[in-house]
């Protein structure tokens, strides 16, 4: 039997789903980004070095914070200090159940772990899953240096126990944070057997009686945890420092329903944008010239800490984008001298004003704010309003609110809807240019949500818009969205890499 040819839309569906499957916490998802872009050609610099003599316009660079916020970008050939940048923005965490600083528990024989809640979560939907830990450890190298390892274990460990309903039924299930959501981890006898200790036994103090300034690891941790986190960072347990290890689903993304067109998976939001962000910068990239004739800066910046509020070093409320594009405002052109492209350096006093290109630059520049949207329920269809009900696989969703919790205006529509019908067509496509678009607004009786639209451009002083893809089931374990938005969504950004230029000056509001 001859095997059916896939489509390039679902191609680009399956790579995504790849990419889920690698990317169970922050850390994972840049490390992922980190392979395709430097896959692609990207060069990795760091926020501590100097730029002046690294970067240089036709060049493709990315750098990361903490490992779990990346910014990539590519620097047109035509660049001068104060010129646009077009930028998108999306963030790499998701609603989880992070291991706590001592989580050594037992409870009625069994071994247990404590956790604690990470942003907003759906919690019932963590029972009765097949759980495992996921982070980053940080170990010694045998060299003197305290290194980042990943761990992501693949069996499932832990699982969160419902109670029967022979015990309980009560109509709601809504579970106590603190004292009924503490997985289990197996069973205190089981361990015991495996250690060849007595339930009764004290431990053994260690040969290394120096001062700790806290409890080992072993005594805050179950010492089983720290070797299997040992074991797949690739160390001994004695060189574990210290982890932060988040919990979550084994079971693996996937290509779901009747006709393979939704994806089904945890960490949607927001992975699904993070993934058509780092894909449309590749994709804008993809040809040897596509930097040639580009007077701007095309960049993505996937930031950590979004689902509790993007306070911190590593969030978009940081210093994380400002930094730097503060510092590729002023980066020199190039200039052509004969046939050889040298980088020319501006001095102060120069035909260029580089002591307001940072503010110039951020005037002219445009912020996508990528974040997943809602697509309609049908179960819920009347919590939507009745005009504005996003559904799957019909586009990427501009969100809207009165009130700023989305930072979309007019401009901003004008912007986006031109980038979309400029579109390229998808490879399986035989009709024009374009991708569709579609629009959300929330009820005046429903709460909104929130992104980082809002507050880097209250910060910036960037024009935003906010969108995303639309999915179902919003920070449960378990999400859904459509397969054919995914190539919806990259071939959206890299026309908006590929077109903001030529459009940017042509959208006049001051």
């Amino acid at each position: 039997m001859a095997t059916k040819e896939v489509s390039a839309a679902a191609a680009k569906a399956n790579d995504f789903v790849d990419f889920l499957n690698a990317s169970p916490t922050p850390y994972h998802a840049v490390h992922s980004a980190i392979q395709r872009l430097t896959a692609a050609g990207f060069t990795e610099i760091k926020e501590r070095d100097s730029w002046s003599s690294t970067l240089q316009p036709g060049g493709k660079y990315f750098l990361t914070r903490n490992a779990s916020t990346i910014v990539a970008f590519g620097i047109g050939c035509k660049w001068k200090p104060g010129n646009p940048i077009a930028m998108i923005g999306a963030h790499t965490d998701s609603p989880c159940l992070r291991l706590k600083p001592v989580s050594k528990k037992t409870g009625a024989g069994f071994m247990q772990v404590g956790v604690e809640t990470y942003g907003g979560g759906i919690w019932h939907t963590w029972f009765d899953r097949d759980l495992s830990i996921a982070g980053r450890a940080m170990v010694k190298d045998g060299k003197g240096n305290i290194v980042q390892r990943l761990v992501k274990v693949d069996r499932p460990i832990l699982r969160i126990p419902t109670l029967a309903i022979h015990l309980d039924r009560r109509s709601n299930f809504d579970p106590n944070k603190e004292t009924e959501l503490f997985p289990i981890a197996g069973l205190v006898a089981a361990e015991l057997n495996r250690t060849g200790k007595k339930e009764d036994g004290s431990e053994e103090e260690g040969t290394d009686q120096g001062f700790r300034p806290l409890k080992a690891l072993t005594d805050r941790h179950h010492p089983y945890v720290i070797e299997i986190i040992a074991e797949h960072a690739g160390v001994s347990a004695e060189d574990v420092v210290d982890f932060e290890m988040v919990l979550y689903d084994t079971q693996k993304s996937c290509i779901g329903g009747i006709n393979n067109e939704l994806v089904f998976s945890a960490r949607l939001d927001n992975l699904g944008m993070t993934y058509c962000a780092v894909d449309g910068l590749i994709s804008s990239l993809s040809s040897p010239k596509a930097l040639d004739n580009e007077s701007s800066i095309r960049l993505i910046a996937c930031f950590d800490h979004e689902e509790i509020g993007s306070l911190s070093a590593q969030g978009a409320a940081g210093n994380t984008l400002p930094a730097v594009v503060r510092r590729l405002a002023v980066l020199p052109p190039l200039h052509d001298s004969g046939s050889d492209k040298s980088y020319e350096r501006v001095e102060n006093g120069g035909d260029l004003d580089v002591a307001t290109a940072y503010e110039q630059s951020l005037s002219c520049s445009f912020l996508i704010s990528a974040d997943m949207a809602h697509s309609v329920n049908p179960n819920y269809a009347g919590k939507y309003e009745a005009d504005h009900r996003p559904e799957m696989n019909k586009g990427t969703v501009i969100k809207i609110n009165a009130n700023q919790r989305y930072a979309t205006n007019s401009p901003g529509i004008v912007l986006l809807q031109e980038v979309a019908r400029r579109a390229k067509p998808s490879e399986d496509s035989t009709t024009s240019y374009g991708v569709p678009l579609q629009l959300f607004v929330v009820r005046n009786d429903s709460s909104c949500g929130g992104t980082i639209g809002p507050m880097l451009s209250a910060a910036l002083g960037t024009r935003t818009l906010d969108l995303g893809n639309p999915q179902l089931s919003m920070h449960s374990i378990r999400e859904c969205g459509g397969a054919y938005d995914v190539e919806h969504g990259v071939r959206l950004f890299e026309s908006f890499f590929n077109h903001f230029s030529e459009l940017e000056p042509k959208i006049l509001v001051d």
